[in-house]
């Protein structure tokens, strides 16, 4: 949510940002307006109790001659103020229905426009050149035995697979390694749950124009959680944090869920995009001026993570109307998948400011003593869409896959998986 003093100093800047992301802005001046109504009824009620404070000094004091009167009068000034009150707390209810439809602020720099928008701020690494026609990933996961997607769709349906062997502990060798780099950088390692309340979806904003996307569980009035960043955002909400000097840093391991809803017919195919995946999320708040700093870090820390799977890839500076409603600016880590002659996103990391910490009422005090409302950044350090890229790129024309040197540690030592006999 956005600070309501924003729109009463410059709703020209959140204009600006809705018209950059593509998104209605007329919402802004709506917002204005029912601000104005709102501060008019509620000072009316204030105006009102105060008199009416006053004026059961009145009747208390007053002698048994007048008090009858005046206890009518205090009869009329309930009901009065009863109704400013009812004024008050209706208009204040209308005015967070609009707030909660503006997504946030985008930063000074971002690309203006859609998905394809975006701006390649650099690449990384050597694509691979092979002297043979290369594999996709659902070739080689069925030649090697380590994925099995027709299992997968018989007792699920489509978007679901199995990991199967090598593929199994390819992924979790992977998790591993990112727990391990991101404990070494000081996160507090957490298991997540991945079923979460109302409040806490709509906290973290993804219960706006994607909410199609979200499984929701009617019978239990709860979400399956399609990031950990969902649980991250909620775990501090309410509560007031007492030191942010260095950022409250957290790495949540999930299972998550995704409908993928408006994607059919897109890499329908494999692994890519599927309805249930791993995922392992860094989650920090810190003080709103560290944000970008922040951001910069959790960037870096992802692109070691893509190092060390021997990955090709580029960054990119995500347009803004492709941002996602809670994020202010996002940076996609695409990595080179060669059948798709593409680069393919593996991972994003977003600065969301304090949209989510206000939504959860998540705040820290500041070297005051004073509370203010902190900020949050998300970035995913390895998820099941990494495999895609491995095995893609470290196959070899025998048809086996080389097994990046440093997840071989996490596997026991294994080098390379190769093909099953036939």
């Amino acid at each position: 949510m956005i600070d309501l003093n924003l729109f009463r100093e410059n709703p020209e800047q959140i204009i600006a940002s809705q018209r950059a992301r593509g998104k209605e802005a007329s919402l802004v001046s709506k917002v204005v307006e029912l601000d104005q109504i709102k501060r008019t009824a509620l000072a009316e009620f204030e105006t009102l109790r105060a008199a009416q404070n006053a004026h059961g000094k009145l009747v208390a004091q007053a002698s048994k001659e007048e008090k009858a009167n005046l206890v009518a009068q205090a009869q009329k000034l309930a009901s009065d103020v009863k109704e400013a009150d009812a004024k008050a707390k209706l208009a204040d209810e209308e005015l967070i229905k609009v707030v909660f439809q503006i997504e946030n602020v985008v930063m000074e720099g971002v690309p203006e426009g859609g998905a394809d928008n975006f701006v390649v701020l650099k690449e990384v690494g050597k694509k691979p050149e092979f002297s043979f026609e290369p594999k996709d990933h659902t070739q080689l996961g069925e030649a090697l035995d380590i994925i099995d997607i027709a299992r997968g769709a018989k007792i699920s349906g489509s978007r679901f697979y199995f990991l199967k062997g090598l593929g199994a502990r390819l992924e979790l060798a992977m998790m591993q390694m990112a727990l391990d780099q991101a404990s070494e950088a000081g996160f507090t390692a957490l298991i997540t749950p991945t079923l979460v309340k109302p409040e806490v979806m709509q906290g973290t904003g993804f219960l706006g124009e994607h909410s199609a996307e979200v499984y929701y569980l009617p019978a239990d009035d709860l979400y399956l959680t399609g990031t950990s960043e969902v649980a991250l955002a909620g775990y501090h909400s309410d509560e007031i944090l007492d030191d942010l000097e260095t950022p409250a840093r957290y790495a949540g391991w999930s299972t998550c869920y995704r409908r993928e809803a408006g994607s059919h017919g897109k890499d329908t195919k494999g692994i890519l995009r599927v309805h249930q995946f791993n995922k392992l999320e860094m989650f920090s708040y810190c003080k709103p001026e560290d944000a970008e700093k922040e951001h910069q870090k959790l960037m870096a820390w992802q692109e070691q993570m893509l190092q060390k799977c021997e990955l090709p890839y580029r960054v990119i500076d995500v347009a803004a109307g492709d941002l996602g409603s809670s994020a202010a600016r996002k940076y996609d880590i695409e990595a080179w998948v060669p059948t798709q002659g593409d680069f393919r996103e593996l991972t994003s990391t977003s600065n969301c400011t304090t949209f989510q910490a206000r939504r959860l009422n998540t705040r820290y005090r500041d070297e005051n003593g004073k509370t203010q409302i902190a900020a949050t950044l998300n970035g995913t350090l390895a998820t099941t869409r990494w495999l895609v890229a491995i095995l893609e790129n470290h196959q070899q024309q025998d048809g086996s896959v080389i097994i990046p040197k440093a997840l071989r540690p996490y596997l026991g030592g294994v080098e390379r998986i190769t093909p099953k006999a036939k």
